[in-house]
């Protein structure tokens, strides 16, 4: 038997509150508003039937359990993960306050933030010079490397370093109790740490993405400058590809 509207928007509204993202994130990566998603939630309407697929990737569960005909859920879904770090920040820091290293950091943060969610991704986590996002859904590698290239025209630092690679994640709640906050982990969020960390090191122009993402959106973009990256922490090396001045 169908599910109803009412079960299927509480199936919804709980998954989305267990990977620990509010409404407004699950409308971006999904490309629809947020009273959208609020009026499935509430069991008002039910989602168009083609975006069954990627809402059920997003949530880490099947169609056939949003529908109520399987109680298994799925782990993980293909992201285009974003990852910055500045160069510089350490020997910087050293010589300020920490409330001037807070603001600087903050002059920084502000604009990658509006940048990756103008095109639809999910701020994760600021951590030092660090920030991490994700994009998911459609055409998510492309809209991650929108990002970024606004980020390169927005911000106009030449120590900024943005690494985009896609790859499976998980995005669950990490940590204890109350102290809990949204993640996303796995072999490709480990990935995109190393090859920022190449970058970072290796690039002039160190804003760069991997063969992952470019396979999904060169056919969209002009030709990038091409790497072959032993990247420290990979067994194997692999091609990466620098922004310039794209």
């Amino acid at each position: 038997m169908a599910i109803s509207v009412v079960k299927l928007g509480k199936r919804i509204r709980d998954q989305r509150e267990k990977k620990g993202l509010y409404q407004a994130d699950l409308a971006r990566l999904l490309q629809v508003s947020a009273q959208a998603v609020s009026k499935w939630e509430r069991g008002e309407n039910a989602p168009d039937i083609s975006y069954f697929l990627e809402l059920a990737k997003i949530l880490g569960v099947t169609v056939d359990w949003l529908l109520g005909r399987a109680d298994s859920e799925e782990d993980t879904f293909e992201a285009t993960i974003f990852c910055t770090a500045l160069n510089g920040y350490a020997s910087r820091s050293a010589s300020l306050s920490p409330r001037d290293v807070a603001d600087w950091a903050n002059a920084f943060f502000h604009p990658i933030t509006e940048a990756v969610l103008r095109y639809e991704g999910v701020p994760v986590k600021y951590v030092g010079d660090g920030f991490l996002a994700f994009f998911a859904g459609r055409d998510h590698a492309m809209r991650g490397f929108e990002a970024m290239r606004q980020c390169k025209t927005i911000c106009n630092n030449p120590d900024l370093v943005i690494g985009l690679h896609c790859g499976e994640i998980y995005l669950g709640s990490i940590g204890s109790g109350d102290y809990a906050t949204p993640d996303i982990i796995g072999e490709a969020v480990n990935t995109s740490f190393m090859v920022r960390n190449w970058i970072a090191k290796n690039l002039e122009n160190p804003m760069a993405i991997t063969s992952s993402v470019y396979r999904q959106i060169e056919k969209n973009i002009p030709k990038l400058l091409k790497y072959e990256a032993q990247v420290e922490g990979l067994l194997k090396k692999i091609n990466v590809y620098e922004l310039c001045n794209v």
